[in-house]
């Protein structure tokens, strides 16, 4: 098994990639297992500019491969907000309780027709001596008026799946893995990895 260094300290993003990646006889190890590891500050205004500039710099670093992705949230009502700012929307210290408090509160009162959200996930791989390369998924949805479901983290308890009549935190992890955003990017990028 080849060693994937993922570009996050997010126990529940490391768990969907392990899951994904195990597929192809990767091994995804995270910055949590590396010592030293640094954190790469977000400065893109784009999902892909974030995955990469993360990716890069990883992999400079230690001489692997390496896969970044910078995801989120984005809610039409709010012009496409949180967007890249979803991690730290309700301040820099990134709560999700107090991020999904301040898109319930921005969305009080707005119809269900006019709720309409997508999660988005970039992921770029970068490999010493080797061009990146970069993937795109989303998955569409509405935002709930209150939070429901326990599994999964972030905004996944107010992100009703569409044609699921579930929130992302009512799935199963077998069942997010198949169409979350971070699922349908790592899908495009196994096929890339085969090749």
């Amino acid at each position: 098994m080849k060693d994937v260094i993922i570009a996050t300290k997010n126990a529940g993003k490391l768990l969907e990639f392990q899951s994904i990646l195990s597929q192809y006889d990767l091994k995804a190890i995270s910055l949590m297992d590396l010592e030293d590891s640094p954190e790469v500050e977000e400065t893109g205004s784009t999902f892909e500019e974030n995955a990469v500039l993360k990716a890069e710099a990883i992999s400079k670093l230690y001489g692997k491969m390496a896969i970044a992705d910078d995801s989120g949230l984005s809610v039409d009502y709010l012009g496409g907000e949180p967007g890249v700012y979803s991690a730290r929307y309700a301040g820099a210290e990134k709560s999700d309780a107090a991020n999904i408090e301040k898109v319930l509160l921005q969305l009080k009162g707005v119809s269900k027709e006019e709720r309409n959200a997508r999660f988005r996930c970039a992921l770029a791989l970068a490999e010493p001596g080797r061009e990146t390369v970069t993937v795109e998924g989303s998955v569409e949805g509405y935002i709930t008026e209150e939070p429901i479901g326990e599994n999964g983290f972030g905004y996944d308890p107010i992100f009703l799946v569409k044609d699921k009549a579930k929130t992302m935190a009512q799935l199963t992890k077998e069942e997010k893995n198949k169409i979350s955003h971070r699922a349908v990017a790592l899908q495009k990028l196994a096929k890339l990895l085969k090749a």
